[in-house]
């Protein structure tokens, strides 16, 4: 039977949403491979709304749902109304939008909570047995999502994200760009980007890589 992939979204736009390259690389990587993939979001607002010209807070507020729509030309779902049992693997790009809309790490580091939508549907995947792939920032919700014990990736091991996800309890692997850190036990695939990456055919090349071997393992 044909594979069907969950693609979580965190809104649009690399420092209040979803990374837009990665978001995009992910849904073509899959295409490519002839899966067919659903993306979803939480139903909530944004942290905040960011000029990503100027990097200034805007006055305005957004739905992380309805702009995460934005990337996948409205094909989309409420994350709350996904089931497990209906997909194969799961993959999540990063963003800011993963630390701040997703969970609250951007502004409580280790002492952060996950949205409760994305730890039941990520935890009900793993509990049977399916494959997830982290991408960027989004490895910082392994030690919540997996546990202490998991193994994963942010790049390098002098990042301050990945310090705390070793102080959650993570065990952090250093990686290239174009590499990928897997935890065969979680069935969990990892990959730096854009944590690491200086333009897309960078940030490609590992996400590629986590595309195959998420798939090869769903």
């Amino acid at each position: 039977m044909a594979k069907k992939v969950a693609v979580i979204l965190s809104g649009c736009g690399v420092f209040d949403g979803a990374e837009i390259y990665e978001a995009t690389l992910v849904q073509l990587r899959l295409d490519e491979a002839g899966v067919e993939f659903q993306c979803m979001a939480p139903n909530v607002s944004q942290m905040h709304v960011l000029n990503h010209m100027t990097g200034e807070e805007m006055p305005e507020t957004r739905n992380v749902l309805v702009e995460s729509a934005r990337l996948c030309r409205g094909n989309i779902i409420d994350l709350a109304e996904a089931r497990a049992e209906d997909y194969d693997a799961v993959i999540v790009p990063g963003g800011f939008g993963v630390a701040k809309n997703l969970s609250s790490f951007a502004v409580d580091g280790t002492g952060m909570s996950v949205n409760e939508d994305l730890v039941n549907f990520i935890q009900a995947m793993n509990q049977q047995g399916k494959p997830v792939g982290l991408v960027c920032i989004a490895p910082a919700l392994a030690p919540k999502l997996f546990g202490e014990g998991v193994k994963c990736t942010l790049g390098s091991d002098e990042d301050d994200a990945a310090k705390a996800v070793v102080a959650m309890g993570a065990s952090h692997e250093s990686c290239a760009v174009d590499e990928i850190s897997i935890d065969e036990t979680r069935k969990l695939v990892t990959t730096p980007a854009y944590m690491l990456a200086g333009r897309i055919s960078e940030a490609s090349a590992g996400i590629s890589k986590l595309v195959e071997a998420v798939l090869a393992r769903a």
